[in-house]
């Protein structure tokens, strides 16, 4: 880092012992791993990843290969999405990275971009899954006979299987077959959560995301030139955070049609005003430094100024506000899908929520309190590492201890 190992804010007598001991970022993933609330919240969040990730292959109706009519084929494969086969690869892409410990953290990110960029252009002109697929199809060769082996997931239910060839699967209570019951609609209710969590985590993650480049963007314009770009970054900040976000959500779904991709771009353009505000008041703080003059009179690009220089030494606070934001958006994306405003195909927690009551206004308890507590410990789980990362960079509580 430009300015030195540490901030300003932590820079003072004790610099040299707290230089010895590691760099400013290690010491505050140190810090934040030792809260026991963090470590339930990553915790919990690892393992929604883990889920997510691998949906296909823990809940999915069609077998990993089977041997039907004495034809070996390999259906689970077959129907694998573009957006199934990019999960994977990134997935051992960031596993990969992250184990290569010489090499800085800024080439392995941009090692793991490309990555995603070619998978993601490959697979949009190779992968082609079945346009319509017959969930029933395989179990009515089951009931025939006609398969002689087959491996099948550990839950052998997609989400969008609806058993439509089993009338009696519907709104059944938590059995063996079903752990978490089934929907009015007769799908799966632990299938459709498993497929649910990608719709909460990219949710989350993507609409903060373009909080954080808007938001970045617009307060490290505002904390450096100051003056009449302040006043009207500040008036313009008032004006995004007037907006009503859940009533324009509604709006918007109800003139464009569910979609979850403009859910996200709408809770990203509309979220980005508190990081522009801690982004801004620490170029504010850090404008009249002296690494900064030294950047200025050595002739660099604003570009390199802001982005290089002042942007590493105070992007501290986003870490905090985008874990709060990715709370929010989930919750958002959650309250329009239980009024029934959310994707239609895709399963969603909240969607479920909404089938909770029952037909003739009966409440079905297994539909309530499964997605419920989904919600309640995701958002409690990025509130969680959202404080742990707060207190590990505030410099008075590192003081105390």
């Amino acid at each position: 880092m430009t300015a030195g190992a540490l901030p300003n804010n932590l820079m003072g007598a004790g610099e040299p012992e707290m230089a010895a001991r590691g760099s400013f970022w290690s010491q505050v993933v140190g810090q934040t791993l030792k809260r026991g609330g963090a470590q339930v919240g990553l915790a919990w969040i690892l393992v929604l990843t883990f889920v997510a990730v691998l949906a296909p292959l823990l809940a999915n109706t069609e077998p990993y290969f089977a041997k039907v009519d004495g034809r070996v084929s390999w259906p689970l494969i077959r129907h694998l999405s573009p957006t199934d086969v990019t999960l994977f690869v990134l997935a051992i892409a960031v596993v990969i990275a992250s184990l290569l410990k010489r090499v800085s953290v800024i080439r392995r990110a941009v090692v793991v971009g490309i990555i995603l960029v070619v998978t993601l252009v490959v697979t949009m002109i190779f992968v082609r899954p079945p346009a319509t697929v017959d969930w029933q199809e395989f179990r009515d060769f089951s009931r025939e006979g006609r398969v002689q082996y087959k491996l099948m997931a550990p839950l052998p239910y997609s989400a969008n299987d609806y058993q439509r060839d089993d009338p009696s699967q519907l709104l059944q209570a938590p059995s063996w077959a079903h752990p978490l019951g089934t929907e009015i609609n007769g799908g799966d209710v632990l299938s459709r959560m498993i497929h649910a969590t990608r719709t909460a985590l990219s949710i989350g993650l993507v609409s903060t995301s373009i909080s954080v480049v808007i938001g970045v963007f617009v307060g490290g314009l505002m904390g450096y030139f100051v003056g009449r770009t302040d006043i009207l970054g500040m008036r313009l900040i008032e004006i995004f955070e007037a907006i009503p976000v859940l009533f324009l959500l509604i709006t918007f779904v109800a003139f464009f049609g569910r979609s979850l991709t403009m859910i996200m771009v709408i809770i990203g353009l509309t979220g980005w005003t508190d990081e522009a505000r801690f982004i801004r008041a620490e170029f504010l703080r850090l404008r009249k430094q002296d690494f900064v003059y030294a950047a200025v009179a050595s002739g660099l690009p604003l570009r390199s100024i802001l982005f290089r220089h002042l942007l590493p030494n105070g992007i501290s606070p986003i870490l905090v506000t985008s874990s709060f934001g990715i709370a929010s958006a989930i919750l958002f994306e959650s309250i329009l899908s239980f009024l029934g405003l959310g994707p239609v195909d895709q399963p969603s927690w909240g969607q479920m929520l909404n089938q909770s009551l029952g037909v003739g206004g009966s409440f079905v308890w297994w539909i309530a309190m499964y997605p419920g507590l989904a919600i309640f410990l995701t958002v409690f789980a990025y509130n969680l590492l959202g404080e742990a990362i707060r207190d590990a960079l505030d410099p008075k509580l590192q003081a105390v201890k």
